[in-house]
């Protein structure tokens, strides 16, 4: 059985054959599948698609494309609130995307750090986006460490072995 750690079943790219698509999967021996969240503000469709699929599970976050128009709604406490779904098992996906900028960086950065923070609170690993960003992701990621603990999952990584083996390092 495979697992497939990241896509996104809530974009309209899905709408017209969700079912046909997880029936693709689950015949490629894609027997779980995690839908990531990209935004607080639509958080609920990504929390339903996990509730009404048992081989559907989800995280709930802001992706840094999102970070400066979703910065108000994003809080530890709005995280570690929607972490106490059953269907959530993550935050994010999170981080720095130094090559496209679609947000402020110092925004992305502000994010990245709480949802952090909410994984050291509630024990649940945090998706990491970084691109282009390996300095920036590794100083945060070091500094949020010192603060305690947390696991995560490297995702969109265009980095080098540095930051690879850096991640492996603190766990």
């Amino acid at each position: 059985m495979f697992i497939d750690s990241h896509c996104h079943l809530d974009f309209p790219d899905f709408a017209n054959d969700l079912n046909g698509v997880l029936a693709e999967a689950r015949a490629s021996n894609v027997g779980l599948m995690l839908t990531i969240g990209t935004r607080l503000s639509k958080v609920d469709p990504v929390i339903a698609l996990a509730e009404a699929h048992d081989r559907v599970w989800c995280t709930v976050g802001v992706h840094p494309h999102e970070a400066g128009a979703e910065e108000a709604l994003c809080t530890v406490e709005r995280l570690v609130e929607l972490s106490r779904h059953p269907r959530v098992v993550g935050f994010g996906e999170t981080g720095l995307d130094f090559h496209y900028d679609h947000s402020p960086r110092d925004a992305q950065e502000r994010l990245f750090r709480l949802h952090c923070a909410a994984a050291r609170q509630t024990g649940l690993p945090v998706v990491v986006h970084t691109r282009e960003a390996d300095a920036d992701t590794r100083r945060i990621l070091a500094e949020e460490w010192q603060k305690g603990p947390f696991s995560g999952l490297i995702h969109c990584f265009s980095s080098g072995i540095e930051l690879a083996e850096f991640t492996c390092e603190i766990g």
